[in-house]
């Protein structure tokens, strides 16, 4: 039986969440504050911790800091109902076992409990000052939010990075941030398009040269491995590097030093991190590309995904693009309809097509409400790629179309467990009084439970 430290500012929450530990054969220890919490710490022996993010006086992320520096075997999850790009970055870079958004599922409590309480922590994780947001990263899909996460653990590591995804889709976003909220975030940042440079240029590009080493070479040249010294290169489009070049940046790599054209070998201190929109696998086996090279990027991989499998992040990145804007057009904002064509389109060209046409709207949209009829140049082959069903849900405003999917669910759970309210609160994630309340506001109290009264023990822990 392992002890819980449980830290919230809602009395409810503790409980509910208390309840989950309960049932998982655990002890919870509640703390109603962080400044109680790490008295508890000072005090008592705990092999874990779940930690609310906001709360008055010691904020959450604080907390983790102290914890990180006093208690540095301490698995600690971090919960919050306002997860950004930023806030997940921080709680993975210093240490966070996960970080979950609420309502949070009971399977998903559960899950993080399993994982904390089997998880055998061997080195200390520090501490640092909190980064800037990460715009570029705005995401609350299940995909986006692993890729913040994951950039959390990666940013103090100098393990080589291969990030992939369609065109658009934000690679260098994604390095970015991969640097700046990390250790070598006060060193220089250097990218390198190597689609971008013809061939016979890339070697001094990325190598540098001495004075005299060809024609035309009358000064030296430091190249972007020495540029970047101590802090991050960013090799984009690197599945389009010529295949000797290849056996180049393979050596530097792993000699950790670089050879100007005419030079002699210098030593380098760079953290690597490539990306490519192509397949590297298949361009492997095609012979295009070194099997040995890919190995070596492939240390640590991430994909994003393409904007039209991220739907739910289109108006967040929307509101934040025209927010940008708003410094020089004046602030703007979407009606229903433009709303709902907009979530509605292809989005061949991923984020990067989405910012270019906020910032066309921005600029020629004159009056403060962007309408249907002011995106109409969308129409074409990216128009349509939902269910006609889906495109009424999006006719509708925000609450609206909420109420219709969540009245939808509740009926097609009460149907799937028979009648029986506790199976189907569980079955949805939420406590069962939230489920009754839900039900009368649908007119759907008549359902009936058809099985004995199941104890409070198989309600999850939701919206608090």
């Amino acid at each position: 039986m392992a002890t819980v430290l449980i830290v919230d500012d809602d009395a409810a929450l503790r409980d509910a969440l208390g309840e989950v530990v309960g049932d998982c054969g655990h002890t919870a220890r509640p703390a109603p504050s962080g400044e109680a919490a790490l008295a508890i710490l000072a005090n008592e022996a705990v092999d874990a911790m779940v930690l609310d993010l906001r709360m008055p006086g010691l904020d959450g992320m604080e907390v983790l800091r102290r914890v990180r520096d006093r208690f540095t075997t301490l698995p600690v999850t971090v919960l919050t109902a306002h997860a950004t790009a930023a806030n997940t970055i921080e709680a993975m870079r210093l240490g966070a076992f996960d970080h979950l958004t609420k309502p949070v599922g009971r399977a998903a409590l559960t899950q993080a409990l399993n994982g904390m309480l089997a998880l055998n922590r061997g080195g200390e994780t520090p501490g640092g000052a909190t980064p800037s947001p990460a715009e570029g990263l705005i995401g609350v899909c299940e995909a986006m939010r692993a890729v913040q996460k994951t950039i959390g653990m990666l940013v103090d590591s100098d393990a080589t990075v291969l990030i992939t995804g369609e065109t658009g889709t934000g690679k260098e976003v994604v390095a970015r941030a991969l640097h700046d909220h990390g250790s070598r975030a006060a060193r220089p940042f250097v990218a390198v398009n190597c689609a971008a440079i013809p061939s016979e240029l890339m070697e001094s590009e990325l190598f540098g040269h001495v004075k005299g080493a060809f024609t035309g070479a009358t000064a030296d040249r430091m190249g972007a491995f020495r540029q970047a010294d101590g802090g991050t290169l960013f090799l984009d489009e690197i599945g389009d590097m010529d295949l000797a070049l290849q056996a180049k940046i393979l050596r530097a790599l792993q000699e950790r030093s670089v050879t100007p054209i005419g030079g002699k070998p210098m030593a380098v201190d760079v953290r690597v991190v490539a990306a490519t929109h192509r397949d590297l696998r298949q361009r492997v086996s095609e012979g295009g590309f070194r099997e040995d090279l890919f190995y070596r990027l492939h240390v640590v991989p991430i994909h994003l995904p393409p904007l039209r499998e991220r739907r739910a992040d289109i108006l967040p990145l929307v509101e934040s693009f025209l927010a940008q804007a708003g410094n020089k057009t004046g602030n703007k904002t979407l009606d229903a309809d433009a709303a709902a064509r907009l979530v509605a389109y292809r989005w061949p060209g991923n984020v990067r097509e989405l910012r270019n046409v906020v910032e066309r709207l921005a600029v020629l949209v004159r009056g403060p409400v962007i309408t249907a009829a002011d995106i109409g140049f969308l129409e074409g082959a990216g128009a349509r790629s939902m269910p006609d069903s889906a495109e009424r849900g999006l006719e509708e405003d925000l609450p609206a179309a909420v109420a219709r999917l969540e009245e939808s669910m509740i009926r097609r759970a009460l149907e799937r467990c028979a009648g029986n309210r506790a199976e189907a609160a569980r079955l949805l994630g939420i406590h069962r009084p939230l489920l009754y309340a839900k039900m009368k506001r649908y007119g759907l109290e008549a359902s009936e439970e058809r099985t004995a009264p199941v104890s409070n023990s198989d309600a999850s822990v939701s919206e608090q």
